[in-house]
């Protein structure tokens, strides 16, 4: 009998399970999928928002100021990669001025006490390579940028780390409330739980409607972006929005925190929950207006383009809360901005739990930190490439050995990745923990040097390595200058 299950590995569940962690309770992760952070949570733009943005009114607008203000601290203790760089908004006429200043205004009720309008001349004082067509902007310094994947597994292995357990490709197929517990029933096997937190994103409505709970409907809304090869994100310096729309905060321009340019995502409403697709269409369109804001980006440096799917909720906020069925939480339509939000509604759902009645001990061992497997390597830190084939062609086995030549990636690095309470067995669960695989070639020179290494390392068949995760789409297309992937047909 666990005293808690969390259904769903991505960046809130896995953020629950961290801060349960600190108490003496015993807690199961549970995910469909071979890793976790396999959904939204390794598909957004990695923005920590200021919290200006979402309404005052809203729970969105109270979870992400104080979860932006708990980042300094979770980066000092989980090193996953987090840099406080701020934003601007783009106004390009005088009634997007007057959007600025509602803006503002709503930002300051939700606590931002940092925010200013600034000018044409200003913009261009910190942002040389923004368009001139820019009138004005609101700043907001705290803001800022992270690796959303490696946060999330950052989290979960602390999490583990402090006693949780994480059940990867078990997926639930039923709910039921058993007197005064729960029986959560997996493809592979029934968990006992006290209380179910139910994280599962997408399906979040179908997992409610499990337990007996309606009341809201998860309408899937895909996004798509392109990325820029390593180094091109030091052309901006801030994460660059224009003006929001009722669809959406617009096309950004953003380095992600690794120093690659990114830009998106668009809004698509759609029907299918799986549906990662990228088109020509649409990303030409978000090519186009990210021009409006940084006119001079070189597309010949494009190496990727992904989507990802938001879990818009039909309430039109974020659901947090203990349902009429006590003991089952529901956490659910968790869109944007919902990684800045992670860590303040895991602080929630743990008062939660306490006030519906969980005890809740601290721990006196709780270790609240967790060793980088990577640090941050600017482009001009590389070894040139003359240098490092000797370490290209170490034997595998050597610890120096180079994996990965485009981010340059070393066997040791990739064999720490796979020793820490998860079992990677995926090319894309090395990527997200290492980056091999994320630099201009998209991992044409490492994949079998990796999936050889994950084989040895685990004593498998590379046969069984797991060649791309859900969600994943195929290599590139070129398409003139630009790289596309086609939708599946």
């Amino acid at each position: 009998m666990y005293d808690v299950a969390i259904i769903g590995a991505g960046v809130i569940g896995c953020a629950i399970a961290r801060e349960l962690s600190r108490y003496n309770l015993s807690i199961a992760v549970i995910e469909k999928t071979e890793d976790v952070s396999t959904g939204s949570t390794k598909a957004n733009s990695g923005i920590i928002h200021g919290g200006y943005d979402a309404d005052h009114k809203k729970k969105k607008g109270y979870f992400s100021r104080k979860g932006n203000q708990r980042f300094d601290q979770l980066e000092k203790e989980l090193n996953f990669g987090f840099s406080r760089c701020g934003s601007l908004v783009l106004a390009f006429s005088e009634e997007e001025l007057e959007k600025l200043e509602e803006i503002k205004s709503n930002g300051e009720k939700n606590g931002v006490n940092d925010l200013s309008i600034i000018d044409a001349d200003k913009i261009q004082s910190i942002e040389p390579n923004v368009s001139k067509d820019a009138l004005y902007a609101l700043y907001c310094p705290s803001a800022g940028i992270a690796s959303p994947f490696e946060f999330c597994i950052a989290l979960i292995e602390n999490a583990i780390h402090n006693g949780a357990e994480l059940f990867l490709n078990n997926e639930v197929k039923s709910v039921q409330k058993e007197n005064d517990s729960f029986s959560v029933i997996t493809n592979k096997k029934r968990f006992e739980a006290k209380y179910v937190i139910n994280c599962a994103g997408v399906y979040s409505d179908k997992v409610s409607q499990m337990a007996g709970i309606g009341g809201f409907q998860i309408n899937p809304r895909k996004g798509e972006y392109l990325v820029f090869e390593k180094g091109t994100g030091t052309m901006i310096n801030k994460v660059i929005f224009q003006c929001p729309t009722k669809k959406g905060k617009g096309i950004l321009v953003t380095s992600t925190y690794h120093d690659n340019l990114m830009i998106g995502p668009d809004a698509q409403d759609i029907m299918d929950k799986e549906d990662t697709t990228t088109s020509i269409e649409a990303l030409e369109h978000i090519i186009d207006e990210a021009r409006k804001s940084v006119p001079d980006f070189d597309t010949k440096k494009i190496i990727r383009s992904f989507s990802g799917i938001r879990a818009s909720s039909s309430l039109k906020d974020f659901i947090v809360e203990e349902t009429t069925l006590k003991g089952f939480v529901n956490v659910a339509g968790i869109e944007s901005p919902g990684l800045t939000s992670s860590p303040e509604i895991a602080v929630y759902v743990s008062d939660i739990l306490k006030r519906s009645g969980l005890e809740m001990f601290p721990k006196e061992n709780f270790d609240p930190y967790r060793k980088a497997i990577i640090k941050k390597k600017p482009k001009d830190a590389m070894i040139p490439m003359k240098e490092a084939m000797p370490l290209i062609n170490l034997p595998i086995g050597d610890p120096d050995r180079m994996v990965c030549r485009c981010e340059q990636v070393s066997e040791k690095t990739i064999r720490d990745s796979l020793d820490r309470g998860i079992k990677v067995d995926s090319l894309d669960g090395v990527k997200r923990r290492t980056r091999a695989g994320m630099g201009v070639c998209q991992g044409q020179f490492c994949s079998s040097r990796v999936r050889e290494l994950i084989a040895d390392h685990y004593h498998i068949s590379e046969d069984s390595v797991i060649e791309r995760g859900p969600g994943s789409s195929s290599l590139p297309e070129r398409v003139g200058n630009m790289v596309f992937r086609r939708p599946k047909k």
